[in-house]
């Protein structure tokens, strides 16, 4: 059984989330996007329309999602483009959606370790997702490249790995400044997308 803890604001907002372009993936951010994807080589790129029309996010409550899984999904790779507004980045998963926690920190640290991530930035959102990996079962990387993806979007300035540990898979995200967000779960294939107004 799922229990969810989302801010009512954010419910309509799944139901958008089916449509419109994906971003470009990491980590080459000056690497021809994938089709349907929006033409975004860094911050001098033209803003695509919307997906779905969808307007930027206007909170910055942090968000928590309880999940449980039969079998741990594993985070396949990351995707960030601009669009007009707000900036996006997609989690790749392969398998169901995990549940998750989108909140505020001071600053990126390294899961397991506690080594702090030298990334700067104006402020980080933390995304964790649990259960989930981010290795295949010889123990290889499913999401290789990194730790540090540089988006240089409108606000979102970088994407970081920040843990693969004991089912529990974290990416930082680097902003210019504090701003509203959202999470969307997609379907067909599972992701979850992170929208932050520039």
């Amino acid at each position: 059984m799922n229990r969810t803890l989302v801010p009512l604001a954010f419910v309509p907002l799944f139901l958008l989330a089916g449509c419109g372009q994906d971003p470009q993936t990491a980590p080459s951010s000056s690497s021809p996007p994938s089709s349907g994807a929006p033409a975004t080589t860094g911050p001098a790129a033209t803003p695509s329309a919307a997906p779905a029309g969808l307007r930027p996010p206007t909170s910055t409550k942090e968000i928590e999602v309880e999940r449980t899984a039969v079998a741990s999904p594993t985070v396949t790779g990351a995707r960030f483009g601009r669009h007009q507004g707000f900036d996006r980045v997609v989690i790749d998963l392969n398998g169901d959606v995990p549940g998750y926690t989108a909140r505020w920190v001071p600053e990126l640290v390294q899961d397991g370790s506690g080594d702090r991530i030298d990334v700067k930035g104006g402020a980080y959102l933390q995304l964790t997702m649990s259960p989930a990996i981010a290795h295949t079962e010889a123990g290889k990387p499913s999401w290789t490249g990194g730790p540090i993806f540089q988006a240089q979007l409108g606000n979102v300035q970088s994407v970081v790995k920040t843990g693969d540990f004991e089912g529990v898979v974290s990416v930082g995200i680097v902003l210019d400044h504090r701003a509203p967000f959202r999470v969307l779960e997609q379907k067909s294939p599972n992701r979850l997308v992170v929208d932050v107004a520039h």
